[in-house]
């Protein structure tokens, strides 16, 4: 009976829900997905040691199916040469896309996502720069989830204490979102705003902040050894769908950021 669930949760678009099948595929019933939001700083935590096996651990003890992660490193002196998105899905057992933002110390630096998922296609928008700084992207990643698509957004936005670079990259993302029809989209990132922002209330007009939702237990993310505000975020296209059974925070030392979690259920 062991194998026959194994089979069963493996073909996906079956209409056959047994104990065992962690998400139902059918489009008539319940999916039930979770998320993670997380800054790894290249895999460096707070203790200066950069320690990707700590990273992974993480991820994997929360149980996600989709991880959105910024500030990754592919091919870059500082983590020597090594690529952080490959080795996590490795260690992690998902899939990985990597998107560049700009080259960095002879390699490659920008977000990546790691799903449990099929990945039909992905793109990264360079948003435009108002002024000299860090070219900042979005990542967006059309996965494949039983006979449903579902859009997962990643992104890192700038950190400057004036919000001018921020507010122009929201704008992009709406035009993004309108491009999209209606399909769902799950927003992740840092987006180095806090919820009360102008940042955060333009983006909340079109999505739904999971920690708002449903957020339990300390919201702050940054950074992680004394929390001292909530950056990172977990955002739910309004009308997808999608409601939000459960958002936390995970207590980590691997990196400066503490991750986002959620569960979503998808009707």
């Amino acid at each position: 009976m062991k194998n026959l669930v194994s089979v069963v949760c493996l073909l996906g678009a079956m209409a056959i829900n047994l104990t065992g099948c962690a998400t139902p595929r059918d489009e008539g019933e319940v999916v039930t997905l979770r998320v993670m939001s997380y800054n790894i700083r290249h895999g460096e935590g707070m203790d200066g040691r950069v320690d990707l096996e700590r990273i992974a651990e993480v991820i994997r003890s929360s149980g996600a199916d989709i991880v959105a992660l910024q500030e990754v490193d592919r091919g870059v002196e500082r983590t020597d040469g090594r690529d952080l998105t490959a080795e996590l899905a490795v260690l992690t057992g998902m899939h990985g896309v990597f998107s560049n933002n700009f080259d960095f110390e002879g390699g490659e630096y920008g977000n990546a996502v790691l799903t449990r998922f099929p990945v039909a296609n992905s793109t990264n928008r360079h948003y435009e720069m108002i002024r000299e700084g860090e070219q900042r992207g979005l990542l967006q990643v059309r996965l494949q989830v039983g006979t449903r698509e579902l859009l997962l957004w990643n992104t890192h936005l700038d950190y400057r204490p004036d919000d001018v670079e921020r507010w122009s990259s929201v704008g992009e993302i709406l035009e993004e979102l309108a491009r999209s029809k209606e399909l769902p989209v799950v927003l992740c990132g840092d987006l180095n705003d806090v919820p009360e922002s102008r940042t955060l209330t333009r983006l909340k007009d079109r999505f739904m902040d999971a920690w708002e939702s449903a957020g339990t237990g300390e919201s702050r993310t940054h950074s992680s050894t004394i929390p001292s505000k909530r950056i990172d975020y977990i955002l739910i296209r309004r009308g997808s769908g999608i409601r939000v059974l459960k958002a936390w925070t995970i207590d980590s030392r691997a990196s400066d950021h503490r991750p986002v979690v959620a569960d979503l259920e998808w009707r």
